[in-house]
């Protein structure tokens, strides 16, 4: 009997182990749970939390969860995300996992899209899902992590990474942007910004920001950075120095870039750029302009500059961006599933069928 329902939805399985976080695996449900088709109202996603064997499964928490699938979930889903356990932080060297654990990995059809919160990220690496991938974990991991596997290139300092098929993401809150991150993947920003307002979560963090700000939370009662940084997306389509920047927020370019950096993880001048890239991609997905005013309306002034900006940050060019999100709108209206609008992969995935670690 399938552990999935309802025909035509993209099936998300949960993995979940013992000593599992539940606002780990609650995001992944919360997030997809939330994800509707705009024209109808229609569920996008069914969820599906399965373990190594149905039952009771413990948490870091004072309570256990009852779990009704066991691991032939992986075997149906199209996207299985993997969330951290307190067990991950007890690694010690090659081959930790469980031989259990393994099979249930082997059960993911290949180019399935397979993702982690926080040190699940160490469950996919043992299982050759990360070798000569980009990935990335929890910040207090990343040291052991990068012992244990050297293959992997690992970020340690972002929110998340898109490798293609495998994703992976930092601690804990990091997930809600991952999540938010794959449904705007499959079916745009306005999807993912619906989720976004009814989760009350930023609907857009790029994954490149740094993991750890030391001083995250404004100076009361008004910090001038943000003031500034409002000011700034409203002219995104002018040009804008970091001159420019410091005389609105009565600063010195230094006290000005010391601030950014404080509050959001980023220069001044990253920050922008990521925030025209985020008005192209809308643009892109959400209205006919051509590629050229598309650039000139974020700021890049040329469709060469764009083109120049969007391959470095996520590996495609303007048109074929959109192209992928109108192929997706098709699908939709032809009741097929949307493939994801990630970015392609770069090295195959690992064939780990015959691997336990």
């Amino acid at each position: 009997m399938s552990v999935f329902t309802r025909p035509g939805r993209h099936r998300v399985a949960v993995l979940v182990r013992h000593g599992a976080l539940p606002i780990e695996f609650g995001i992944v449900h919360r997030l997809f749970g939330q994800a509707v088709d705009p024209a109808t109202g229609a569920p996008l996603y069914e969820v599906a939390t399965c373990a190594l064997a149905p039952g009771e499964v413990a948490t870091d928490a004072d309570f256990t969860v009852t779990v009704a699938h066991g691991p032939e979930a992986l075997e149906e889903a199209d996207t299985v995300v993997v969330p951290a356990a307190t067990e991950d932080y007890d690694a010690r060297g090659r081959g930790w996992i469980s031989a259990s654990l393994a099979d249930a990995l082997a059960r993911i059809r290949p180019r399935t899209r397979t993702a982690s919160i926080c040190t699940g990220s160490f469950v996919l690496a043992d299982a050759g899902l990360l070798e000569g991938r980009r990935a990335t974990t929890h910040w207090k991991s990343a040291r052991l992590f990068r012992a244990l596997y050297p293959e992997v290139t690992l970020l340690p300092d972002v929110l998340y990474t898109d490798d293609g098929d495998v994703l992976t993401s930092a601690g804990v809150a990091s997930g809600i942007d991952l999540c938010l991150h794959m449904i705007r993947c499959d079916h745009g920003s306005a999807v993912a910004g619906d989720v976004a307002r009814g989760t009350v979560v930023p609907p857009h963090r790029d994954g490149g920001q740094a993991q750890f700000i030391r001083h995250p939370v404004p100076d009361p009662p008004h910090s001038p950075i943000g003031a500034v940084r409002a000011w700034a997306l409203r002219r995104l389509d002018r040009p804008l120095t970091l001159r420019d920047l410091a005389e609105q927020a009565s600063m010195s370019v230094r006290t000005l870039t010391r601030r950014f950096r404080e509050e959001t993880g980023l220069s001044p001048l990253r920050w922008l750029t990521h925030q025209r890239i985020d008005h192209a991609r809308t643009l892109l997905e959400e209205t006919d302009l051509p590629v050229e005013q598309v650039a000139a309306e974020s700021g890049f002034g040329t469709a060469a500059s764009l083109r120049q900006h969007m391959h470095a940050h996520i590996g495609v060019s303007p048109s074929a961006y959109r192209a992928t999100f109108r192929g997706a709108e098709r699908a939709r209206e032809d009741g097929h599933r949307p493939r994801s609008a990630s970015v392609p992969a770069g090295t195959a995935r690992a064939d780990h069928r015959s691997r336990r670690g």
